[in-house]
């Protein structure tokens, strides 16, 4: 069988060609091997060192992501070489489980500085690159990450030339004076694609991380399933950008419908900017030649200045596990190694730092067999903590959203058990109490999702802004705030006596509820992570008469607006949906501004009065 015939871009390179068999035969014992990033692995050169009758001794391969280019004896891997890996993928799990490669647990941001002081040696580097233009110079393609580093360390540098390789723009170029040989091949540029596996939970969690994400956000969209899903629920946003550490065709939909501009953008405003792709072909041809995306190595990507910078950074990570106190399982479940730190902790602490950033962690609330929660008391024995409670802000499960950062213990377990599977709650509050992180005297109501579909934003008549929403247990804190906000006699006519302060069960009684028979909303107004309550609307349903008693408080500077008006109108548009006949009040005869707001509620509404309060009836 002859040779295929050599590419007349190769041909001024003659004496550098040589075949992946020879190319593998200069691997000398004892050396370290560093091998090119994911889908721009050097499968042949690979395959030709495992198919070596001989294999050098002591040889250490480093690498970052691999794809397919370890070999398997069925479930077992059948590699003849130790691996020394910074993420452990479905191409390493079986050889890190039998010993044969070893995990290492940092930032692959830090990996380049380590190179370069020599603390991770390496001796011979092997990459994938694009053909080479006129003027000699070949592309990294769709994966530059750490590999600069590498090839300036490397003291005998071995390429695999492949004319299916896009040529990337940005820092992607290297001179072929660099390398030392070129191994021709003409085959698929490897190609990954999530599964289409359609899991309701995994929907709804990309709906809620979508709805954080504002017009003119910068997005960093990590490779789990969830984190890519959400992308496809941001078509009616406009003027997005992407500053990541990676890309995958999930941004294709985006970039089509015009979404994905990059004009707000602080830094490298219009660039789609990333450091490698991970993708099918569609995003291979999309990228090739393409200006508008702009190819970084990792240590630049993770700049912690130039992602604190970015407007409205939006970090997006896959979890495994997360405890109580918000400390985060990301590269360990159950004693084995999957994935691994990534750039993850840069991405997060920058979006934490940018301006209208928001950095989220997300995970289904329980193990795909629905036996296990997700949200323990504490991290078991083999589940390390990749991302400190410290550093986490949002986190979102299928049942909604909590914010943690700059919150207590208690606040935070209770956040987190409200987002737990409510099959767990029970029991994860009382795993709380016995371990100091919540009261004896916490109460728990509520065990659907939370229904971001009842949440709306709304314009008052003095042109202020405010969000009316389901209330939470975590809206304690806010609403007792509200409280101390009423004047005397706004307290008077809520309450009915000269309270002083809510006790702990008082303020749950106003937020805690089952949201079937007892309903509250709260009207916020600022940013998620630092809302403040400004109105609180609530009806307690009695089912013998099928009529609901409602009550409600609005901070005296946000009263005269219509505030009231719009909270009634929510509770009722509630209310009807489940069929509830009409609302009760109390109402004291002075208190004239919810008297009017009752004669408002509908058309059908009788009042009658005795020696100290109004008895108020409306039927829908």
């Amino acid at each position: 069988m002859s040779e295929p015939s050599l590419h007349p871009a190769l041909a001024p390179y003659q004496d550098k060609i040589i075949s992946a068999i020879t190319a593998a035969n200069l691997i000398r014992p004892g050396q370290h091997v560093f091998v090119g990033t994911a889908c721009a692995t050097p499968r042949s050169i690979m395959a030709a060192l495992e198919n070596l009758p001989n294999p050098p001794d002591d040889v250490e391969l480093v690498h970052f992501i691999t794809t397919d280019a370890v070999p398997h004896c069925g479930s077992r891997s059948c590699t003849k070489y130790h691996h020394r890996t910074f993420f452990v993928s479905s191409d390493i799990r079986a050889a890190v489980k039998q010993g044969l490669a070893e995990y290492v647990p940092i930032s692959i941001a830090q990996v380049p500085k380590l190179m370069e002081l020599g603390r991770i040696p390496i001796n011979v580097a092997l990459i994938q690159v694009s053909l080479p233009d006129e003027f000699g110079y070949v592309s990294l393609g769709v994966s530059v990450d750490v590999i600069p580093a590498a090839l300036d360390r490397a003291q005998l540098v071995i390429a695999e030339v492949n004319p299916h390789m896009p040529r990337s723009m940005g820092y992607s170029t290297v001179h072929l004076s660099q390398i030392h040989q070129l191994v021709p091949v003409d085959t698929p540029v490897t190609e990954y694609v999530h599964p289409t596996v359609k899991i309701e939970a995994v929907e709804r969690i990309a709906r809620y991380i979508a709805s954080l994400i504002e017009d003119g956000s910068t997005l960093q969209i990590g490779l789990g399933r969830i984190p890519n899903e959400s992308l496809k629920y941001l078509e009616d946003r406009r003027d997005l950008g992407i500053h990541s550490d990676v890309i995958t065709d999930a941004v294709i939909p985006l970039l089509e419908k015009g979404i994905l501009t990059g004009r707000k953008k602080t830094e490298q405003r219009g660039k789609i900017v990333t450091s490698f792709a991970i993708g099918a072909r569609r995003l291979y041809d999309i990228i090739n030649g393409n200006p508008l995306f702009f190819f970084q190595p990792i240590s630049m990507i993770c700049r912690s200045h130039t992602i604190a910078a970015q407007r409205q950074m939006v970090s997006v990570t896959q979890a495994f596990v997360i405890d109580l106190t918000g400390q985060v399982c990301a590269d360990q479940y159950e004693g084995e190694y999957y994935g691994g730190v990534a750039a993850q902790g840069e991405f997060l602490r920058g979006a934490a730092r940018s301006v209208g950033g928001k950095p989220i962690i997300c995970l289904t609330s329980t193990t795909d067999d629905g036996q296990s929660s997700r949200i323990r008391p504490a991290l078991q024995t083999g589940e390390g903590v990749a991302i400190p409670r410290a550093d986490v802000h949002y986190v979102i499960t299928e049942y909604g959203i909590a914010y943690l950062f700059g919150k207590s213990i208690r606040e935070r377990a209770i956040a987190l058990i409200e987002v737990a599977h409510p099959q767990f709650r029970p029991w994860l509050l009382e795993e709380a109490k016995k371990l100091g992180y919540a009261p004896a005297d916490q109460r728990l109501e509520n065990l659907r999702a939370y229904p971001v579909e009842d949440e709306r934003a709304i314009t008052l008549k003095n042109s202020r802004a405010v969000m009316l929403r389901p209330a939470t247990s975590s809206d304690a804190a806010a609403i007792r705030e509200l409280f101390h906000h009423l004047s005397k006699n706004d307290v008077y006519t809520r309450f009915f006596q000269r309270v002083q302060g809510l006790s702990n069960r008082e303020v749950q009684r106003l937020c805690n509820l089952n949201y079937e028979t007892e309903v509250a909303f709260v009207a916020t107004t600022g940013p998620r992570e630092h809302e403040v309550v400004v109105g609180h609307a609530c009806y307690f349903l009695n089912p013998s008469t099928n009529l609901a008693e409602t009550a409600f408080m609005v901070e005296p500077s946000w009263q005269g607006a219509g505030l009231g008006a719009m909270m009634q109108r929510q509770l009722m548009e509630h209310a009807q949906a489940r069929g509830i006949r009409g609302f009760v009040a109390e109402i004291l005869p002075e208190n004239r501004k919810m008297v009017n707001l009752a004669k408002n509620c509908c058309d059908n509404v009788t009042m009658e009065r005795d020696e100290d309060t109004i008895h108020v009836t409306m039927i829908f």
